[in-house]
């Protein structure tokens, strides 16, 4: 298998998540609870889809160098830095929150969904710039 088109698969599924994430969060602001919930498991499959291809990718290449100079240097490294950080500290908070939504513990799920939905948010959003930036640019 060529592994070369996992980066980029990678950075459709990072895109199709952030993407569900919206939509379940406007579903959910006009109280369209099932397609909310919808929304959000898909966010969950495509999210775990690209853990596994991320995983499988970096087993079998590796790190990848970032070529850039300069400001944009610095650019992507902070980008980087708190994309790892909270990728790392999502997957918990994601977890809970969707026990939390099964479990019928709305209240609770609320309060943790208003933390979870911008990190979670924020990684998916960030991992298709550092893709663009160390595979496009």
């Amino acid at each position: 298998m060529d592994l070369s088109i996992l980066p980029t698969l990678n950075a459709v599924l990072n895109s199709m998540s952030a993407l569900l994430l919206a939509m379940g969060y406007v579903h959910i602001r006009r109280r369209h609870v099932q397609a909310h919930k919808i929304c959000m498991l898909a966010a969950f499959a495509t999210s775990t889809l690209f853990l596994i291809s991320y995983l499988v990718y970096h087993a079998n290449v590796g790190s990848v160098p970032f070529e850039g100079q300069g400001r944009i240097r610095i650019i992507y490294f902070s980008i980087l830095v708190s994309h790892v950080i909270l990728a790392a500290l999502i997957l918990p908070l994601v977890i809970v929150t969707l026990i939390r939504a099964f479990r019928g513990h709305f209240e609770r799920h609320r309060k943790l969904a208003r933390w979870t939905l911008p990190l979670w948010l924020y990684v998916s959003v960030t991992g298709v710039i550092v893709y663009v930036m160390l595979y496009q640019l």
